[in-house]
C-alpha cells in the first residue's frame, strides 16, 4: 500500500499558513500557553490551520478554506503530530508506529484512546469539504480530531456540514473561510481513557466576504456570517441548544442550533472565558 507523509508545522503563531484566515487574521482573544498552533500541510502543501489544546489533547478548532470535494472520501489512515512529541523533530507528520512511542502517547491522542470509547473520530476540518485527494487525506490527523458521539457525528452536525456546502455552492463568490471546534464542559472536563476530553458541544462559523447580490430575502441573514452550536451529550441541559424530542431515537439529543455569529462568540466568551473574536472586522469588507 502506497503510503505517504503529511506534513504538520508547529509555532508560536499561524504566520506559515494565514491564508486559511479572513484577512490572514486568526481568531483574536486565545490567549493560554496550552493551545499549540499547527500548520496543517501535506506533500509540501499547507491544506489547514489547528489550534491543539495540549492539555486535553484534542483541537480548540481547526481553520480552512471551503472548497466541493471533487472525488470520494479516502480509506482512514490516521496520523500523528511528532513535533509535539519531540522538540526539534521533523516537520512530517506519521502514520502509527507500532507500539507507539511513549513520548507520543503522553503528548497527544493515539488511536488506542478511541478504541471501545463509544465515541467516533470527528472531524473539525471535515474530508467532505476539501476538494483534492490530498486536501482529504490531510483532514486525516488526530491533531484535527475530537471524541463525537455518532448520533451527531452522522446525524443532525453532517447535515450540517452539507447546508454550509450547499449555501458555498450556491450563494458564495470566491472563498468561504471556515472555523470549527469544539467546547469543553462548563463545570469540569469529561475523559475518555482519562485522557482525551470530551467537547460537550461542536461549534462552527463561516465567513463568505463575497456573495451573490440577488440573495433571496429568507437567506440574507446568512451572509456574510452565520454559525452553529451542536450538542455532543443528548444528556445536556438546554440552556445553549434546545432538544428536539420529534425526531428519531437514535439522534435525539444532538441538535444543532443556528444563530449569528455575534451569538457563537458571546457563548465562546463565557466557556472559554475568553473574548474571542472568529473572524477580522466580523467579516466585513
Amino acid at each position: 500500500m502506497e503510503q505517504h507523509l503529511v506534513v504538520g508545522e508547529i509555532g508560536k503563531d499561524f504566520s506559515r499558513c494565514p491564508n486559511f484566515f479572513y484577512n490572514k487574521t486568526p481568531p483574536q482573544g486565545v490567549r493560554a500557553p496550552r493551545y499549540q498552533p499547527i500548520c496543517q500541510r501535506y506533500r509540501n502543501q499547507y491544506h489547514f490551520a489547528s489550534l491543539y489544546d495540549r492539555q486535553r489533547r484534542v483541537p480548540l478548532f481547526s481553520a480552512y478554506s471551503l472548497s466541493p470535494a471533487d472525488g470520494k472520501r479516502p480509506k482512514s489512515v490516521w496520523m500523528y503530530e511528532p513535533q509535539l512529541a519531540f522538540s526539534g523533530a521533523s516537520p512530517e507528520m506519521k502514520h502509527f508506529d507500532t507500539p507507539v512511542d511513549q513520548n507520543v502517547i503522553e503528548s497527544q491522542a493515539v488511536l488506542d484512546d478511541y478504541r471501545n470509547s463509544s465515541f467516533t473520530k470527528g472531524h473539525l476540518n471535515p474530508s467532505l469539504h476539501q476538494k483534492t485527494l490530498n486536501n482529504r487525506k490531510a483532514t486525516f490527523t488526530l491533531t484535527n480530531i475530537v471524541p463525537q458521539k455518532e448520533g451527531s457525528n452522522s446525524g443532525p452536525w453532517n447535515k450540517l456540514e452539507k447546508k454550509v456546502l450547499n449555501r458555498f455552492k450556491m450563494f458564495c463568490n470566491g472563498t468561504m473561510y471556515v472555523i470549527t471546534g469544539a467546547m469543553p464542559y462548563k463545570s469540569a472536563d469529561h475523559w475518555i481513557n482519562n485522557r482525551v476530553s470530551v467537547p460537550e458541544y461542536m461549534w462552527s462559523a463561516y465567513c463568505c466576504p463575497s456573495f451573490k447580490s440577488d440573495l433571496p430575502d429568507n437567506m440574507k441573514q446568512f451572509f456574510p456570517t452565520y454559525a452553529a452550536v451542536g450538542r455532543n451529550d443528548p444528556n445536556s441541559s438546554e440552556e445553549i441548544v434546545p432538544v428536539n424530542k420529534n425526531v428519531k431515537p437514535s439522534v435525539r439529543g444532538y441538535d444543532v442550533r443556528r444563530m449569528p455569529l455575534e451569538n457563537l462568540e458571546g457563548i465562546l466568551a463565557k466557556r472559554l472565558a475568553m473574548p474571542i473574536s472568529l473572524f477580522d472586522n466580523r467579516c466585513q469588507t
